[in-house]
């Protein structure tokens, strides 16, 4: 029976036709296990996972394995990415089981939802040291048979367990001076001064920790920051893990040295770096920076967009090869072979730029592409040619599948970072773009008391509810379009999601937040989680609009929230500062101030106000907000009060709304705001 069939995931409809009899996540699959008296297997995945694509094919597509699950479980498929309050509860159950995590995570729970064994990919024969699927199938059907009541005390040990671990950090309080510090010796402890970037392989890309420091070199003029910061961007600007011919950035490096990738791009990741790049470039001026950023920008518009006008989840890592097999890396390597047979007498050419060789730097032969060495090619005409006719001979490559559900939390990102690339590099398709995403995070996401739907597809919402995450990240891209556009309606639309993280989401007692909603629906716990991992965590994206939000209007209750929120930061920021980058980086914009920028002119096409409101943009305080409009317009709290200066415009910098002597020089704003 296909129960996928009308799901909005891609995830699901992939498995809609397996021989398995799945279930999609509902109480009618726990009833069914109830009825029959049989666990059930609960199998967490997403579109773009290869070793999820690799079980499917193995074991869920093998008619004997569904037969044999069929008759003695319920099997229940989850997209970790429409459902990441299951994804969490349940890896933490895995990581503490086992100590390691990942995807696919298949989980054996009884009819009231309580786990009791626990792995992720489980290969069809046994395999070095790991049984098979048919095995684990087996053994825990076993043990469902024959020990039941020691089954039901596993599991009731396990949620106990979990329950114990919730968050408390009651008393605590913001990161200041000395933790902030502390954060960034741990940080250099941690850098890779070979390779940049931090620990060892994988190494991910750590657009968080970057933010921050960025932001903390703006805040304390430290050039270590900023050192760490441009090194690790320009090792992973020049190595495999950038699309060297299409722009943006693959999900991480198995290396250490970034050269192969795992191949999937994810948006989230592209939005995330596509901001770090160009904020480093308002840095620095890095022309390095300036491409990548825009490069990135145009990949996630020209790839990722879908007709709706929102941007899709990812690309897979995997393609078909030529021959009809699913490899990863398929679309994206090449072998001089192939240089040759493109390109001519300029295949040496290309293989030195791109660091192709006979042996390959990936498998079978294969090169990823990289830029390995400086100026190994200095005609630049030849190698824009080149990668010109190496980008159109790859797309004649079949493509990766894309999955093109829209997550709210990441076209939040999205539009964040899109709005400021637009603004800084006077490209308006960009900004244009990022209001596309907001329109449609609008016009389908938010219901009549603006509450967010955590995914669409096709112009169809789904029907989960969003997580902290959604609230946070899509307020933070609506306030960053607020200060690019001038258009106020976005931070109202800020407020009203922020509006229920402090009544759905946030702890009275201690100001702790929840990633879910408090009528939302309940498992065996609620998840709370204040780290990051491949985004900020719902808690400190939140803290971080919050603050921003705040600094728009002067809300005591949001900054408030945002200084309670930050107090696990303060706590965990010195130990394991790689984990609360963004954490951090709302920190470093706290001990700012942040600063609020009020710009004014006599009209909105005045080119003094257009010049002062580009420089409040490029300013590197940490944090800053801006706001930008005529005098008396009640679009934005920041602008009462605000005059011309005689009849010029004029632009104020600003702390609690407390402001210095308005200028009407850009120089005059840049010197003020540091830049």
């Amino acid at each position: 029976m296909n129960r996928l069939g009308d799901a909005t995931s891609p995830y699901l409809l992939q498995h809609a036709d397996n021989p398995v009899d799945w279930w999609p996540w509902g109480p009618e699959a726990f009833a069914e296990a109830e009825r029959r008296g049989v666990p059930v297997l609960l199998s967490v995945g997403y579109s773009a996972c290869h070793w999820c694509h690799v079980m499917a094919h193995e074991s869920f597509e093998d008619r004997a394995t569904a037969d044999y699950l069929n008759e003695h479980f319920v099997s229940v498929k989850v997209d970790r990415e429409e459902r990441p309050d299951i994804d969490a509860v349940y890896m933490e159950a895995v990581q503490a089981a086992t100590g390691q995590g990942g995807w696919p995570m298949t989980v054996f729970l009884t009819p009231d939802a309580e786990p009791f064994y626990f792995g992720t990919y489980f290969p069809p024969a046994p395999r070095h040291g790991m049984p098979s699927f048919r095995q684990v199938l087996e053994g825990v059907r076993s043990a469902w048979a024959d020990r039941r009541d020691e089954v039901a005390e596993v599991a009731g040990k396990i949620v106990r367990d979990l329950a114990e671990r919730e968050i408390s950090h009651q008393g605590t309080r913001p990161p200041g001076e000395q933790e902030l510090a502390q954060a960034l010796l741990g940080l250099t402890r941690e850098y890779d001064a070979q390779r940049g970037g931090f620990g060892g392989a994988p190494k991910f890309p750590p657009s968080m920790v970057v933010e921050f420091l960025l932001r903390h070199h703006a805040r304390t003029g430290a050039e270590g920051a900023l050192q760490m910061a441009a090194d690790t961007c320009e090792r992973m600007a020049r190595g495999g893990l950038y699309d060297q011919l299409g722009g943006g950035f693959a999900r991480y490096s198995v290396d250490r040295d970034w050269t192969v990738p795992h191949f999937e791009k994810m948006l989230y990741d592209n939005a995330l770096l596509c901001r770090v790049y160009a904020h480093l470039w308002r840095a620095t001026g890095s022309e390095q920076a300036r491409r990548v950023a825009l490069e990135t920008a145009d990949f996630m518009v020209r790839e990722l967009r879908t007709e709706e006008g929102g941007f899709a989840s990812a690309l897979d890592a995997d393609s078909d090869d030529g021959t009809g097999a699913h490899v990863e890396g398929a679309y994206y390597v090449w072998t001089p072979a192939q240089l040759d047979e493109i390109l001519g007498p300029d295949a040496e050419l290309a293989a030195r730029y791109f660091g192709v060789t006979a042996d390959g730097t990936f498998e079978h032969g294969q090169s990823v592409l990289q830029l390995p060495q400086q100026d190994v090619v200095s005609d630049a005409e030849k190698v824009e040619s080149v990668k010109r006719r190496l980008l159109a001979a790859r797309a004649l490559r079949p493509a990766p599948g894309r999955d093109d559900k829209v997550v709210a939390a990441w076209n939040g990102l999205a539009v964040a970072a899109l709005a400021e690339t637009g603004a800084y590099f006077d490209r308006p398709d960009l900004v244009e773009a990022a209001v596309g995403a907001a329109d449609l995070l609008v016009r389908l996401h938010l219901d009549d008391h603006a509450r967010i739907a955590r995914t669409s597809r096709d112009g169809r919402a789904g029907a989960n509810a969003g997580v902290l995450e959604d609230y946070g990240d899509v307020a933070e891209g609506f306030l960053a379009l607020a200060s690019v556009t001038g258009e106020g309606v976005w931070l109202e639309f800020a407020g009203l999601l922020l509006d229920h993280v402090l009544t759905g989401f946030t702890d009275p007692e201690t100001g702790a937040l929840y990633d879910t909603a408090s009528d939302a629906e309940r498992l065996i716990r609620r998840p709370q989680d204040p780290t990051d991992n491949a985004t900020p965590s719902g808690w400190t994206a939140a803290a971080g609009a919050l603050l921003g939000y705040a600094a728009h209007t002067g809300s005591e209750p949001h900054r408030t929230a945002a200084e309670r929120a930050l107090g696990v930061v303060g706590t965990l920021g010195p130990r394991v500062p790689r984990f609360v980058g963004w954490g951090l980086a709302v920190a470093e914009a706290l001990l700012d101030g942040p600063r609020e920028i009020a710009v004014v002119g006599p009209n909105r096409r005045d080119g003094r106000l257009a010049e002062l409101h580009r420089t409040a943009l490029l300013g590197v305080a940490p944090g800053a907000v801006v706001a930008v409009g005529t005098p008396g317009s009640d679009e934005f709290p920041l602008l009462a009060g605000r005059p011309l200066v005689g009849d010029e415009a004029a632009a104020y910098v600003c702390r609690n709304f407390t402001c210095d002597a308005p200028t009407t020089e850009p120089e005059g704003l840049r010197a003020a705001l540091g830049g």
